[in-house]
Order: C-alpha cells, then sequence, then structure tokens
C-alpha cells in the first residue's frame, strides 16, 4: 500500500486541498497539540500539500518530551538502590537525563524493565515480593486511568510493594499557557483526539468562548487531518471561533464517564513541571491522600531537582512552538534517534525525531 492509497479517494483529497487554498487569504499559523497527529502530518507529507502562507507547528503533545530533566535524574537514582526494581515505558529508556539515561543505567547492571502497561508493574511486584517496584507514571489523561487503575488494584490486593513515581500532565490549561504566550501567536489548533476521548469535547470549548481561537477535535488518518485543517483555516477566514469535534465516533461532549471516574478516584488536579515550559499551576495530577502509601514522592522521601544540562538543545522552544527542529544546529548532526541530546529526539511522538523519519535533513 502506497501513501495515495493511504489517503483513502484521492480526488476528495484534491477538493479539500482546493478549499484549503481559497480560504487561506493571510497568513494562518496553526498548532497540532497531539505527537501523533505530528507524525501523520509529517508521514503523510500534509506540510508539503499546503500552501505556503499555512504555517503548521508542533505542540507539547508528547509525553516523553515534556517530562522534565529532574524526574529523569531522579528515576535514574532509584535505580541504583538495590532493593528498587524500576518499570517503565519503553520510549522513557533513552531520555538523556543530566548525565546518563535508563537505558545506560540498564546496560550497567541496575534493574531496570520494560513493561507495556502498568498493570504489568503489579504482575512484578507479586513475583518479587521482597524488591520494592517502581513504576514511572508518565503520560497525559490517556494513560491516567490505567495508571490510576494499576493504584487502586494495588490497593484492593494488598500490594504493598508497589510505588508510582507520578508525573502525569493534562492538557487543557497548558494549551492555555500557550495562547497567552506572545511569541507563539497561535491562530487555531488541532486538538489531541486521544486525550479528548478521556476528557471530552467540553474542557476544550473556552480555547473559542474565552479567546476567539478556532479548534477542532479530530482523528489520525490524513484526511481527517486534512478536513480539519480545512475547518480551521475556513473558520479563521470567517471569524467562527469555535471548538468543533470531527471525531464523535470516539469523542464525547462529556468524555468517557469510566475512565473519569477511575481519574477522580485516585488522582486530584495539581501543578506539574513541563520540561521548557517550567512549573505550570492545574497542568497535572497528584496521587490523593488515600492512596498516600503507593506514592513513590512520599514513601521514599524524594525531592526532584531541576537542572538542565549543558546542551544546545532547544527541545523547549519547540515544544512551546517557537522554534521547529531544522533550526536547531544540532539536529541529525550531532542529534539523532541513536544519539539524542534531548527528548523531542527520542520518543516516535517527539517533533525531532519525526522530522528526522520523516521530514527534510540538514
Amino acid at each position: 500500500m502506497n501513501y495515495v492509497d493511504e489517503f483513502v479517494k484521492e480526488g476528495l483529497v484534491e477538493n479539500i486541498l482546493k478549499k484549503i487554498r481559497s480560504s487561506a487569504i493571510r497568513d494562518i499559523k496553526i498548532m497540532e497539540v497531539c505527537g501523533t497527529h505530528t507524525m501523520a502530518i509529517m508521514k503523510y507529507g500534509i506540510k508539503d500539500l499546503l500552501p505556503q502562507n499555512i504555517k503548521l507547528i508542533s505542540g507539547p503533545g508528547c509525553p516523553v518530551c515534556v517530562t522534565s530533566q529532574g524526574y529523569i535524574d531522579t528515576a535514574i537514582e532509584l535505580s541504583y538502590e538495590d532493593n528498587i526494581i524500576i518499570a517503565t515505558f519503553g520510549d522513557m529508556m533513552k531520555v538523556p537525563g543530566t548525565n546518563s539515561s535508563l537505558k545506560i543505567e540498564k546496560a550497567l547492571g541496575r534493574d531496570i524493565r520494560v513493561v507495556y502497561s502498568p498493570i504489568q508493574s503489579l504482575e512484578i511486584a507479586k513475583q518479587n515480593p521482597e524488591k520494592e517496584i517502581v513504576f514511572l507514571g508518565i503520560g497525559f489523561e490517556t494513560t491516567a486511568p490505567i495508571i490510576a487503575l494499576s493504584i487502586y488494584k494495588a490497593k484492593n490486593e494488598n500490594i504493598n510493594n508497589y510505588f508510582v513515581l507520578n508525573s502525569i500532565k493534562t492538557m487543557p490549561n497548558i494549551i492555555q499557557k500557550l495562547i497567552v504566550n506572545k511569541n507563539v501567536n497561535i491562530d487555531g489548533f488541532i486538538l489531541p483526539g486521544h486525550v479528548a476521548s478521556i476528557i471530552g469535547h467540553k474542557p476544550f470549548c473556552f480555547i473559542g468562548k474565552e479567546y476567539n481561537i478556532p479548534a477542532v477535535i479530530t482523528g489520525f488518518e490524513p484526511l481527517d487531518i486534512l478536513y480539519a485543517l480545512y475547518q480551521v483555516v475556513r473558520d479563521v477566514k470567517y471569524g467562527k471561533c469555535k471548538v468543533e469535534n470531527l471525531y464523535s465516533k470516539v469523542v464525547e461532549y462529556e468524555g468517557s464517564r469510566k475512565a473519569k471516574e477511575i481519574i477522580n478516584k485516585v488522582f486530584i488536579p495539581s501543578d506539574s513541571n513541563w520540561r521548557g515550559l517550567g512549573n505550570i499551576e492545574n497542568t497535572g495530577l497528584k496521587i490523593l491522600e488515600g492512596y498516600k502509601e503507593f506514592d513513590a514522592e512520599k514513601n521514599f522521601k524524594i525531592v526532584i531537582k531541576e537542572q538542565l544540562a549543558q546542551t544546545q538543545c532547544i527541545c523547549g522552544d519547540i515544544l512551546k512552538g517557537v522554534k521547529d527542529p531544522l533550526e536547531c544546529k544540532m539536529f541529525s548532526k550531532i542529534c539523532s534517534p541513536s544519539n539524542p541530546l534531548g527528548p523531542c529526539m527520542v520518543s516516535l511522538e517527539g517533533a525531532c525525531a519525526v522530522y528526522y523519519k520523516y521530514g527534510l535533513r540538514r
């Protein structure tokens, strides 16, 4: 199957592109917040199909990329303890800390295990009762339910050697932070469909109502993205400042009741530290007091110290939409997926990794 086949109907694509071209009467900057959208946009060459006055910029929608360096350093320090097993999603392994990475530490003999779900970490805890298992709980609202479920199950099943080093981020307020950043100047948003499938359409409505910016929730097929871009461009042209849901087969107005229920049982909104963006009010989740025995920070008396390695990495500016990967002097030269100097080159959804795989290289 080639890329034209994957567009489903070539004629329909050309039709949408004509509408985009006719509606793009001025320069328009659109941010796709989600890393999966960035990947699809680059894979299918969507940027190259658009008129030059439409600029697509990537946002902070890659969970690995926005995880703070202090968090990585803390996970590495925990791995030095003989009685601790670190369990983590695979794409965290190569993220550089200040002086090392989980991949390097595993090679040096630390007990660090890749899991596909925090539920697997519970099984590791059951199989190793003499050890303390620390799961690296990162992600957005999409991973929050399964992480919450793992904590809920640990409590119900009296699994006392399971802990979560929590760094869950939440989307709506970080988008607000980007909107008010005068260095970004976003005209419209392609909103994250995965996050919206959990929290719903409703939490994003403030974008249109309070800031007069059009936005669209959409899926991840190229035709979905193209049509979403057309909707944003058309709304900019006619001054329609609303948030539209073009992903109604998955996203409901109020979101997933069951997913939100388990999140609210275990977590409460909190401030959170974002790589490149700093500590931002009400953009994260923390573990409720009723489940504090599973909170790694409290049980191991952890103080996460934020510091940045002295490199020329511009991942922070890329996550804010201020710069793109091609503006980094190290991109594809010193920094590559096999030798990442920053988290945006690590994750499959990181903007730098996506540009490296599908985009232009210097």
